[in-house]
């Protein structure tokens, strides 16, 4: 009988989550071949299709890994937060610190995006995105309750403006350092806009406007 070796078996794991991560990051998912990333892995495609059933296995196991850790710090922000506003800019730091520090991180989750491609059309997400986009509904409630958000916008449409401005800027400042320009923004910058927006947020509609 063959024994299996856990520790053995997780390492492999973790070697094909950090070579895909790299490969999908610098050449993007369709560019990329599992010969490539069993190769940059140390071990053979077989172990690939055993441990993620293939390429877009891999590819998701990568993404909720990310979100995984990024969640629980998250999470922790959330907790520790007095209101909406003060839990939103701590989420804010996390997510930005973070790619920051991790490039491949950043243009994987920015750039092949939240979509787990498979072997049909159909368009899944990913559930640690899933997982990120539920707490920030939860924000964005409870931020209706204390005075952070106007109640007249629905939580949709808040959370698409704060993750769309946000996720647009991180996103065009990747690709200006891929083509080694400079930044066109700073955190500073991006921070500020994120702050315009929850301002802008807070108030009901003047008189007069039409919002609609």
């Amino acid at each position: 009988m063959t024994v299996v070796d856990p520790d053995s078996t997780q390492t492999s794991r973790r070697r094909l989550l950090e070579a895909g991560k790299a490969l999908f990051a610098r050449f993007g998912f369709e560019q990329t071949s599992t010969a490539i990333i069993a190769r940059e892995a140390g071990t053979s495609e077989s172990q690939l299709v055993r441990y993620y059933k293939g390429k877009a296995g891999l590819l998701e196991a990568i993404f909720n890994d990310c979100w995984a850790a990024l969640n629980q710090h998250v999470q922790g922000v959330v907790v520790a937060a007095t209101d909406a506003r003060e839990a939103l800019a701590g989420v804010l730091e996390t997510v930005t610190e973070a790619f920051g520090h991790d490039a491949d991180l950043a243009y994987l989750l920015l750039f092949e995006g939240r979509r787990i491609r498979g072997g049909s059309s159909e368009i899944l997400l990913s559930k640690g995105f899933i997982d990120f986009e539920n707490l920030l509904r939860v924000l964005i409630h409870r931020g209706k309750r204390d005075g952070t958000f106007r109640t007249d916008v629905s939580d949709e449409a808040i959370a698409s403006a704060l993750l769309g401005a946000t996720e647009a800027m991180i996103r065009d400042r990747l690709v200006a350092q891929r083509a080694g320009k400079p930044s066109p923004y700073t955190d500073q910058e991006i921070r500020a806009i994120f702050f315009a927006l929850l301002i802008g947020l807070r108030h009901e509609t003047p008189a007069g406007i039409n919002a609609s």
